[in-house]
């Protein structure tokens, strides 16, 4: 039902979004609405189509869906106060609605391989009026490969990972936080999202979400090559 989304503004989309199933909290549809789709897209003509779009790169902002998808499996461990890794930030965007999730005291790092894409990030988030959260260092830009995660801010209560691996890092499973979550695309050519699970002892459980197709979670090289 994700197709029927596309709005002609940012809260009818995310109306259409909750109206079809997509997420039912309202803590994530208020942290949605906070984010203006338009800052992190490259035709703001087409900031509110229910779709994935490029942003340059050979890298693409996720379908909304699938952002509202992820806040929803991610949400009952993005409590105020929560650290939270963003692998693949791309433009920024879900950096964004996170970090509404999590504050006031909350930490979001946003990592990704391409240097342009961090800069541009940094230029988006501040349009939509987090430059204060960047200078508090609640938001947190990296340009570095995120298969190794960000260890100097770990662990994390939660994982978002917005590309596909063909399995899931070991350093992100590391980096996770006892009891934590992680939300992956995982596989090549067949590719699921996998909800990852660590328990208070450290116990990690898997789970298979849904069926996806994600641009593949690679390095800088073979991103630009492609």
């Amino acid at each position: 039902m994700a197709w029927r989304c596309t709005g002609k503004t940012n809260a009818q989309l995310i109306s259409n979004l909750r109206n079809n199933g997509i997420f039912h909290s309202d803590r994530v549809m208020t942290a949605m609405g906070a984010v203006d789709r338009a800052n992190y897209v490259l035709h703001a003509a087409e900031a509110y189509e229910d779709s994935p779009q490029t942003i340059g790169h050979n890298a693409t902002i996720s379908a909304p869906h699938m952002h509202a998808y992820a806040a929803e499996h991610l949400l009952p461990y993005l409590h105020p106060g929560a650290k939270v890794l963003d692998v693949g930030s791309g433009s920024g965007y879900l950096v964004a609605v996170l970090n509404h999730l999590v504050s006031p005291e909350g930490k979001v790092v946003g990592v990704d391989h391409i240097k342009e894409l961090v800069d541009a990030s940094k230029l988006n988030l501040q349009k939509d009026g987090l430059g204060k959260a960047m200078d508090d260092g609640n938001v947190v830009m990296i340009t570095g490969d995120g298969r190794k995660g960000w260890a100097e801010a770990a662990p994390y209560d939660a994982i978002h990972v917005g590309a596909a691996a063909p399995t899931v890092p070991q350093a992100l499973i590391d980096q996770l936080a006892s009891p934590g979550r992680m939300f992956i695309p995982v596989g090549v050519g067949m590719q699921y999202i996998e909800q990852i699970d660590k328990d208070a002892q450290g116990n990690v459980s898997r789970k298979r979400v849904m069926g996806v197709r994600y641009v593949p979670l690679t390095d800088r090289e073979a991103q630009i090559q492609n």
